[in-house]
């Protein structure tokens, strides 16, 4: 898709972080921006920037974790603005613990909002995309769903991130069948408050909402330095990447080597231990 304007655009997570870059810079292109999050407050504070720059938005409230909570974000966002034809699947809430010290419900709010949460988006607006034969789904990972050796104390999060992004490559094949494309965003470091705002996201079903801040275990970065890109920088790369269709958003292109030496050569090995038990084999 190469020009958004007149296009309706659903931003989960939109209240804050890259979602409210993604927002923002929909509504400086032109797009009508319904802006979903869990704080409906945060949500109406981006629809206020974008209505009083000239755009077009609406906000409103959604838990990513309750299918019935997307269904009636749709009927109203339909309502407001007609057919999404671009969905930004971005909501997701972070956890730096070690598994045995999670409890079951922060194990089960993790993988629900970070994984279920996109799975649970797409399912209820593709369909209408492919009635339409057109659109764009994004979908919002982690470079700890890539690497995921990176970074400990990070198992859930990891593996719900991971499934992300198997889920858009694999989509990617079906949907452009039916004229649709399909981006995984995998942010690494982003100016985002989710250290200090993350718990506040959390659902009534997983405990209900907190008020402290995310604890990094030292050690948790292998000593990695990141750099941290603002919100407005990301939104461009993957406005950028929807136009061409690109299959997948990096934020940083420092870390490549990190990621050589923490997933591919992991990767190479084992085919290198399936090579020579072969050999063994006879």
């Amino acid at each position: 898709m190469q020009d958004f304007k007149g296009k309706t655009a659903l931003v989960t997570g939109g209240g804050s972080g890259i979602g409210r870059g993604l927002a923002e810079a929909l509504g400086a292109e032109g797009a009508r921006v319904v802006i979903g999050d869990i704080i409906l407050d945060n949500a109406r504070a981006v629809a206020k920037r974008i209505n009083d720059n000239g755009g077009e938005a609406v906000a409103l409230h959604c838990d990513v974790c309750d299918r019935e909570a997307i269904a009636r974000m749709k009927e109203e966002a339909n309502k407001a603005f007609g057919t999404v034809s671009l969905l930004f699947a971005n909501a997701g809430a972070t956890s730096f613990e070690r598994l045995v010290d999670m409890t079951p419900a922060s194990v089960d709010w993790i993988c629900q909002v970070n994984l279920m949460g996109v799975l649970n988006s797409i399912s209820a607006f593709l369909p209408d995309m492919i009635a339409a034969g057109e659109g764009h789904v994004v979908a919002t990972a982690s470079a700890a769903g890539l690497n995921p050796a990176w970074i400990p104390y990070h198992a859930p999060y990891s593996g719900a991130k991971m499934g992300i992004i198997g889920t858009v490559l694999n989509l990617r094949h079906e949907m452009a069948e039916e004229g649709v494309g399909a981006t995984v965003l995998v942010p690494y470091g982003v100016e985002t408050g989710m250290r200090e705002n993350n718990e506040s996201y959390r659902p009534a079903q997983f405990g209900g909402p907190r008020k402290e801040e995310v604890v990094i275990p030292e050690g948790s970065f292998r000593n990695i330095k990141l750099s941290f890109r603002q919100p407005e920088e990301v939104a461009q790369m993957v406005l950028r990447a929807v136009r061409r269709n690109s299959p997948i958003v990096l934020t940083d292109a420092a870390q490549r080597q990190v990621f050589q030496e923490t997933y591919v050569d992991l990767v190479m090995k084992a085919f290198d231990e399936a090579e020579a038990f072969d050999r063994e084999q006879g």
